[in-house]
């Protein structure tokens, strides 16, 4: 009997540490993808810079920048929220921060808490986004050269094939962050303090 009471109650907590466990981590030059409760992507950087950022409404944030890849993570406080969709107020900060005039969709996807969208900014450069959202947290990953887009995506559509033309040039000086715009914007805020 003794035996069947432990043997339940280690199901119970591998059960729920299965569910609590991230959908999005960095850690040791890894990023982490949580697919499924038994099934994650990883993808490793090499040389890239992190900036901490701050926010009086953060617990924690950060942006990274490699080569190709620039990501924003925005761990919120429990009681805030976004004053708009997070990943809407994302991209028009990009188109503003970039100077485009236009950010044409050429394809979109959504699968649980990932949504996959690629862009072509001006009529001649590709640019992939990738949002991730849990409570609380928000990523946003632009991927210039398709990769990380593209391997991550396959893990929900395993037929998917990439179309797109590629840029020829593998960098963009992506120099901005929501957080840091947050005190001029109030793109999110306490509840019931937003527009």
């Amino acid at each position: 009997m003794l035996g069947f009471i432990t043997n339940s109650l280690k199901s119970i907590v591998k059960s729920f540490t299965k569910l609590s466990r991230p959908v999005f981590n960095f850690q040791d030059n890894t990023l982490k993808f949580k697919i499924n409760s038994d099934q994650f992507y990883t993808y490793t950087l090499e040389d890239f810079d992190t900036k901490t950022r701050h926010d009086p409404y953060t617990i924690q944030a950060y942006t990274l920048k490699s080569q190709n890849i620039f990501i924003e993570y925005i761990q919120t406080d429990i009681d805030v929220q976004w004053n708009a969709l997070p990943s809407s107020l994302y991209i028009d900060l990009v188109k503003k921060k970039l100077n485009l005039k236009s950010m044409k969709v050429l394809e979109k996807y959504d699968f649980n808490n990932y949504e996959f969208i690629t862009f072509k900014l001006d009529e001649h450069y590709i640019l992939n986004f990738i949002y991730i959202f849990e409570t609380n947290k928000d990523v946003f990953i632009l991927d210039i050269n398709s990769k990380l887009y593209t391997n991550l995506l396959k893990n929900f559509k395993k037929d998917y094939t990439y179309t797109h033309e590629r840029n020829a040039e593998d960098t963009v000086d992506f120099n901005f962050s929501i957080t840091r715009e947050n005190n001029l914007n109030n793109y999110f805020s306490y509840e019931g303090s937003g527009n």
